[in-house]
């Protein structure tokens, strides 16, 4: 049968519900508060979870609402409540709620619900990495404020970046609930009024102009053209200045509005310090979907991810993270592996050349800076064998550490006890 997980601050109604679905053949788990279902949460995933709004330390919305930012409402949720009202319903079912029963509970409304909720379609694939939601750094907040005044409005947007930035996840972050979204690039060549109509008054997002084909071209041309009249939004990602670009068959005044609000994405780099949360999060929703198997990342591995300065950004570090997660013996992945990994990429990138078509000062920083983050790697972030293995003293190794962009630790700069 299934797994239950109840979760309510009333010991008598936690025993009550146990012993009917316990007598009903499923598994129960039992968790007296918010912070007690968050901690099985993270642990296992159960086949369906009661939940009730009111408790003493986190209502049972907000803790709704963190497992859909996490991806981890794979699972059908019950809520219950004895004094909630018709809009925290209406809440509760716009978050991800399947159901909702009204304290107290009557014995067929409550297995009818069970089973209702059983029966529903499998829910492990995970929503889209909420990466608006991750980190807490200055840079994220205040890309978080950008956001937040562009997406009510109807103007186009032009999303810029370095490559690997999954823009995808950054534009869905301008579409409010409910709001349709299409990445219509793969269809771009052969889009149709029909495509267009599929996403009324929502958003049509194109990724890279930079990258786009003459026939591709020629399909932006086409939004461009019938977007106001099609009711939809255009979002489009560039990894270079779009009025600089040979975008075949737009004419001047729909690359100007594409360049009329541009938003900056910050390189993962810039804000090393939300990598252990972005690499928990994307750590989670792949097992969740059952891609890899279930892992935890040591606070050890975290370290040596936050070190690194990600030359693909966040692509590159979900690549890490699912091999890592896949090369891993045993439950937790640790620091060597993930060095491991991170070595097999700067192999694959020391072997190929320096850009002799840049300047001298660029084409040596981009040695110096693949060589510091090699060994970064092999030495699982110690600066004290770095600067060994450099023969540089460690002041100076920090000053150029920093001049390149390759993040460190001091953790290493304590006196020996």
């Amino acid at each position: 049968m299934a797994t239950v997980l109840v979760v309510d601050d009333e010991v008598g109604i936690r025993e009550l519900l146990s012993e009917i679905l316990a007598d009903e053949g499923h598994t129960v788990r039992l968790a007296e508060n918010g912070r007690a279902a968050r901690d099985w949460r993270s642990r296992e995933r159960p086949d369906l979870v009661l939940l009730d709004i009111w408790m003493p330390d986190t209502d049972g919305i907000s803790l709704l609402k963190e497992w859909a930012a996490a991806g981890q409402l794979t699972m059908p949720v019950v809520m219950m409540s004895g004094h909630a009202s018709i809009e925290t319903a209406v809440e509760a079912t716009r978050i991800g709620a399947m159901d909702f029963l009204e304290k107290p509970i009557a014995l067929q409304r409550l297995l009818a619900a069970v089973k209702r909720a059983l029966s529903a379609p499998d829910r492990r694939v995970a929503p889209p990495l909420p990466v608006l939601d991750l980190g807490r750094s200055p840079i994220l907040a205040d890309l978080r404020r950008r956001f937040a005044h562009v997406t009510p409005m109807k103007a186009w947007v032009c999303l810029r970046g370095e490559e690997g930035m999954l823009p995808e996840l950054h534009a869905r972050a301008l579409a409010a609930v409910g709001v349709p979204f299409l990445n219509v690039t793969p269809v771009l060549a052969e889009v149709t009024e029909d495509t267009l109509r599929r996403v009324q008054n929502g958003i049509v997002f194109v990724d890279d102009l930079a990258a786009l084909s003459r026939a591709q071209c020629r399909g932006l041309a086409f939004v461009c053209a019938r977007a106001d009249r099609a009711g939809v939004r255009l979002v489009a990602f560039s990894s270079e200045n779009p009025t600089r670009l040979d975008l075949s068959g737009l004419e001047a005044g729909m690359v100007a509005r594409l360049a009329d609000l541009i938003v900056p994405l910050p390189a993962l780099r810039e804000h090393p310090d939300d990598i252990p949360e972005l690499a928990v999060a994307m750590l989670a929703r792949l097992c969740e979907a059952r891609v890899v198997p279930v892992r935890r990342l040591a606070t050890a591995a975290l370290n040596v991810l936050r070190q690194y300065t990600f030359p693909r950004n966040l692509e590159q570090l979900e690549q890490v993270i699912r091999s890592a997660a896949v090369a891993a013996a045993g439950e937790e992945i640790g620091a060597p592996e993930v060095a491991g990994i991170l070595l097999q990429m700067q192999d694959a990138q020391a072997s190929a050349p320096v850009g002799f078509d840049q300047p001298l000062r660029e084409a040596r920083d981009q040695f110096e800076r693949a060589y510091f983050e090699y060994w970064l790697a092999r030495e699982q972030g110690s600066i004290a064998r770095l600067a060994e293995r450099s023969g540089m003293e460690r002041t100076h190794l920090y000053r150029k550490l920093r001049q390149l962009g390759v993040q460190a630790s001091r953790r290493e700069d304590e006196p020996d006890a």
